[in-house]
């Protein structure tokens, strides 16, 4: 009996009403009725834009090809909604971009009812239901959530390549992909769209994906989906807190697992502008999130291909606060690069805008061991990390911070200025170094001879300490000659 009851349940192969055959899930067939008579209620399921059961939109019959549909503005307006149906059904039809030659007509039959929703939507002639908007939401993840395609790094055996010097990968079905983002950012930005209805549909789950295609090597789909992303923090309020943790976790992957992502960049480009709008004081929340998941990120290797998105959330975390400054130093110098010279000239590039925005008491908590860390850069042997640190001293607030600290500051650096005016090959090296030498002589004569004294001092207490070492080798090595020779008169 059971199995009869199975069997009776099971669809027919052969039944064009199977919707879930084309891609389109089971529906109530109440769905499907329409209720035409204002004047009586009917079985039909209520209208949430008219508040009654009054008239609801049939969902259409599943298509088994595409076929082209009339224009909105060649039917009635009280039949476009079960147009804009069934224009939606038409472009969940998947096609291959692979073969450029495959199934033309349909992917223009496709494109162009892209391009007539696009408008529809745009235009906002018409305010769509929320049975509309459900099955627009449905038909844009059937297009744009799919699996991205391997890296060219990925299962090939080659060494990782830098994505500036390699072609990015560019998505063959683009032309009808732009379209479905085109299509889900006018939806997002219509002034028709009611967000207690569009959250039901663009929810937690919809935004995760959204996220996860953020790593798609096309920088066209990482633009759009930078904008898409972006519209959808301001309107929906109820997903920031999630949109905020889910970016996290994105970085936190990619700090400590895979340091491969291809789209850190618009995510922290997105975060520039959400930073810009943190309210004072600042939350907890959100210095955890600098120190936790922004200041890590100079880590990878591949900082070079987002730092200066990621300098400008730094630094607008510096100027919302200013009392972050020294964390954000002590920071840098936790990550401060110590073989890879190009780093270092970035980093000292992002140093000079956090000091920019820094006050004088917080410039004092962490100034020793920044300026320990500046003498280090100043001796580099790569001219441009050398070159890099001595620009600093042209900025005039950073100058008047060293001014009013000069007594901690030039002790420091001294030895570094000396032996870089001494020794160091770089000429236009050698001419910044005995400017910036000047620049402590006229600030502080007294001081600057003192220090001079004590670096002599010091040079002459290390040349004593070397000539003593050589006495002590050469003394060493008579003596080692000298038993040498008698060892060969005793044999």
């Amino acid at each position: 009996m059971f199995k009869k009851i199975m069997k009776g349940r099971k669809p027919s192969k052969s039944d064009p009403n199977d919707q879930s055959l084309y891609g389109f899930p089971q529906r109530n067939p109440i769905a499907n009725v329409v209720v035409n008579h204002s004047s009586r209620a009917g079985p039909g399921l209520p209208s949430p834009n008219s508040g009654s059961p009054a008239s609801v939109v049939a969902i259409p019959p599943p298509m088994f090809s595409i076929e082209p549909l009339p224009l909105f503005r060649d039917v009635p307006v009280s039949e476009r909604q079960n147009l804009f149906l069934r224009k939606l059904q038409v472009c969940c039809f998947q096609l291959d971009f692979n073969d450029t030659m495959k199934s033309v007509r349909e992917k223009e039959i496709k494109r162009q009812t892209l391009l007539e929703l696009v408008d529809f939507i745009q235009s906002g002639s018409a305010k769509i239901t929320e049975n509309c908007q459900e099955e627009m939401i449905k038909m844009i993840s059937i297009n744009i959530f799919r699996c991205l395609p391997p890296a060219s790094h990925e299962n090939t055996g080659q060494e990782v390549v830098d994505p500036e010097e390699d072609d990015p990968y560019l998505e063959p079905s683009w032309p009808h992909l732009q379209l479905v983002y085109e299509l889900l950012l006018r939806y997002v930005v219509s002034s028709d769209t009611d967000t207690k209805i569009a959250k039901r549909y663009i929810d937690h789950s919809f935004v995760l994906k959204l996220l996860d295609l953020f790593d798609s090597e096309d920088p066209r789909e990482r633009e759009y989906l930078k904008t898409i992303l972006h519209r959808i923090y301001g309107k929906f309020m109820v997903h920031r807190p999630f949109i905020r943790k889910a970016i996290n976790n994105i970085f936190y992957r990619f700090i400590y697992e895979t340091e491969r992502h291809s789209g850190i960049g618009e995510l922290l480009e997105i975060l520039g502008s959400i930073i810009n709008g943190f309210a004072l004081p600042m939350k907890e929340e959100h210095k955890l999130f600098l120190v936790r998941a922004l200041l890590p990120l100079h880590k990878p290797k591949p900082v070079a291909m987002y730092h200066q998105q990621l300098s400008y959330c730094i630094t607008q975390f510096v100027e919302k606060d200013y009392k972050l400054a020294d964390t954000v130093i002590r920071g840098l110098l936790k990550y401060w690069p110590l073989t890879n010279c190009q780093k270092e000239v970035l980093f000292l590039g992002e140093l000079e805008e956090v000091l920019e925005a820094t006050q004088g008491a917080e410039f004092q908590r962490c100034m020793v061991p920044l300026f320990r860390q500046i003498a280090r850069c100043l001796n580099s042997s790569h001219f441009q990390v050398a070159e890099r640190a001595l620009f600093l001293w042209n900025n005039e607030h950073i100058v008047s911070l060293i001014a009013q600290n000069r007594n901690v500051i030039l002790p420091i650096i001294f030895e570094a200025l000396e032996k870089n005016i001494q020794s160091h090959w770089n000429q236009a090296v050698h001419g910044l170094t005995v400017n910036v030498r000047k620049m402590f002589l006229d600030m502080d004569a007294e001081l600057f001879e003192e220090c001079q004294n004590q670096y002599e001092e010091k040079e002459s207490r290390a040349k004593e300490v070397e000539e003593q070492r050589e006495l002590t080798w050469k003394r060493l090595a008579d003596v080692a000659e000298q038993r040498r020779g008698e060892d060969m008169v005793t044999v």
